[in-house]
């Protein structure tokens, strides 16, 4: 900005000087440098400084949080599916085969929808006889095994009987040997347990349940096999001896156990926690036969041993119902001496077997207490 500046002529000065225009140019301002003014160039530097500072302070804190959240979103993927375990509807393929076994038996001339609802190629069966002619009693599953991942076999035992017997029919004299050998294989065949294997398969339904197919109809197959049983720990099994103190204390337990009748915490060890049977199903028992763990001594012991020492029995017992019908019954126990007398520290689940050699390899259960 120019600033015009006129000169007045003096009072004093020569009349002949005329009047003097003059154009200043104005001094530079030490304020201002450059079109800045000092202030702010001083402002406008701090401002910058602090600014440096503060990137200087927040960039690693940035650089933690871009480094969380890239994690983050790295391993927040989408979980992937577990593989279904391979027992995964072991429990209802063996119900399933129940039911389709027992409407099976059932079935007769124009239940083939009903067949068809197990499986559904039934509708094409050709089915012979009137409907409910017999039934299956006692039906349970002996045998289940997997034969394919998401396939079990299951091998259902049932009691065949007869809702109605066939009309009789007429046969001449020459033919009354053969229909007797089929009525007695026939009445054989009811009586007796028989075996019938369902292939099932089992896969997802829907909302989430499981569901299950009959892959064929069932076949009839024989009896599961049977084995030797294993030798057991005990000794052989004797007459109780009244005398001897493990027979008191298991007849004193078991009456409890039973029948009610006494406390059973005086007979547990301390640590055993057992509930007695309720209702109580027997009004008396016996103890007949008693085999004790190790024990083959032929003369009755009459001696408890020191305390914490251990041993395990089983036990025949005849134990009377309300209808004063003995019948029989046998326990696995084990035994524990305490101030002079043996306590019962369990009730086994079986008897215990010898170990094996696998068996002492990986260690046995211990009777729990």
């Amino acid at each position: 900005m120019r600033r015009l500046l006129t000169r007045r002529p003096d009072k004093d000065a020569p009349a002949a000087r005329d009047e003097v225009r003059e154009t200043e140019e104005p001094a530079a301002d030490d304020d201002y440098v450059g079109g800045w003014s000092t202030g702010a160039r001083a402002n406008t530097s701090a401002l910058l400084r602090w600014t440096a500072w503060s990137l200087l302070l927040i960039g690693p804190v940035l650089g933690a949080a871009a480094f969380a959240r890239a994690s983050t979103t790295s391993t927040a993927q989408p979980a992937v599916a577990a593989s279904t375990p391979a027992g995964t509807g072991s429990q209802g393929a063996a119900g399933f085969a129940t039911l389709f076994v027992a409407q099976y038996l059932r079935a007769g001339e124009g239940d083939q929808d009903k067949l068809a609802a197990y499986y559904p190629p039934a509708v094409d069966v050709q089915l012979e006889g009137s409907p409910g002619r017999r039934h299956g009693e006692q039906l349970t599953v002996v045998r289940l095994r997997q034969t394919a991942p998401d396939v079990w076999s299951v091998t259902v035992a049932a009691r065949i009987v007869a809702d109605t017997e066939p009309a009789p029919e007429r046969t001449t004299r020459s033919d009354a040997d053969r229909s007797d050998a089929k009525t007695a294989a026939a009445a054989a065949a009811r009586d007796s347990i028989r075996y019938f294997q369902v292939p099932v398969a089992v896969g997802p339904a829907e909302e989430g349940a499981t569901g299950y197919a009959a892959l064929s109809m069932p076949a009839e197959v024989a009896a599961p096999a049977r084995i030797k049983a294993p030798d057991l720990i005990y000794g052989p099994s004797q007459p109780a001896a009244g005398s001897d103190p493990r027979t008191q204390a298991v007849t004193e337990f078991l009456t409890a156990y039973l029948t009610g009748s006494g406390e059973l915490d005086r007979y547990l060890a301390p640590g055993t926690e057992l509930s007695p049977v309720q209702p109580t199903p027997y009004t008396g028992l016996a103890v007949d036969q008693m085999a004790i763990e190790g024990d083959q001594a032929a003369d009755p012991i009459t001696t408890v041993p020191e305390d914490d020492t251990r041993t395990r029995v089983v036990v025949t017992v005849r134990a009377t119902d309300h209808d004063n019908v003995r019948v029989p019954l046998a326990y696995a126990l084990t035994l524990k001496a305490r101030a002079g007398r043996w306590e019962i520290a369990g009730l086994d689940g079986a008897p215990s077997p010898v170990p094996t050699a696998h068996a002492s390899a990986t260690g046995t259960p211990r009777a729990k207490e």
